[in-house]
């Protein structure tokens, strides 16, 4: 079986999450078959690591520290007061994206596709992985990036996108705590994203669901 995604582990407080929005049973705030544990701020730096099923190996991918998890998804999916449905994908971002694609796919990740065209914020390439209703998208760092701090780091997680199908009314709730409402890169696709001043620890975006 092809793995998928289980569990995300983020170094942030109950609190932060509950003020954006989202259902948080003590710790954990399931979205769409997702769990996320907020281990709170003096847990390290945003998205802190993952837990995946049927995996070849567990440990570090280029990185990204995994750990390897047989539980079924969640039974029950909580509605949240944002009106965010599901997790549309996680990102990493990673000075060689070759190397790391090869990681990935030796633990039995489903590479999808490698799209070689530049994003808005400049990356140059990205590779999308499959892991169950999630996707994994690495990001190859820009060129100056990588002449800053080099080009032998790991790679890391950076933040995540989740589906709204109503995005209006998810932005008008969120009132000035989100950016205005965009163009996705993904055709027919809108987007928003978080601010800093909405006190999460990690890059959050907000986007429609994929045209039907």
């Amino acid at each position: 079986m092809a793995p998928t995604l289980d569990e995300l582990t983020i170094a942030d407080t109950p609190d932060a999450w509950r003020g954006c929005g989202f259902q948080v049973d003590v710790d954990t705030c399931v979205v769409g078959d997702t769990r996320i544990r907020l281990a709170g701020d003096d847990a390290g730096k945003g998205l802190t690591g993952w837990l995946l099923r049927d995996i070849a190996k567990t440990a570090e991918l280029d990185g990204l520290p995994t750990e390897l998890s047989d539980r079924p998804p969640p039974n029950e999916q909580p509605a949240h007061s944002n009106g965010i449905t599901a997790l549309d994908h996680v990102v990493a971002i990673t000075p060689a994206l070759d190397r790391t694609v090869a990681a990935l796919q030796g633990a039995g990740l489903d590479l999808r596709r490698i799209r070689e065209q530049p994003t808005p914020a400049g990356a140059p390439r990205q590779g999308f992985f499959r892991l169950g209703s999630v996707i994994l998208e690495v990001v190859q760092e820009p060129k100056e990036a990588i002449e800053r701090a080099g080009g032998d780091r790991p790679a890391f997680f950076w933040g995540l996108a989740f589906v709204a199908p109503d995005l209006d009314a998810t932005v008008a709730s969120l009132e000035d705590r989100v950016s205005e409402i965009r163009p996705a890169v993904q055709p027919g696709r809108r987007i928003a994203t978080l601010r800093r001043s909405a006190g999460l620890a990690v890059p959050v975006a907000l986007i429609t669901p994929p045209s039907s």
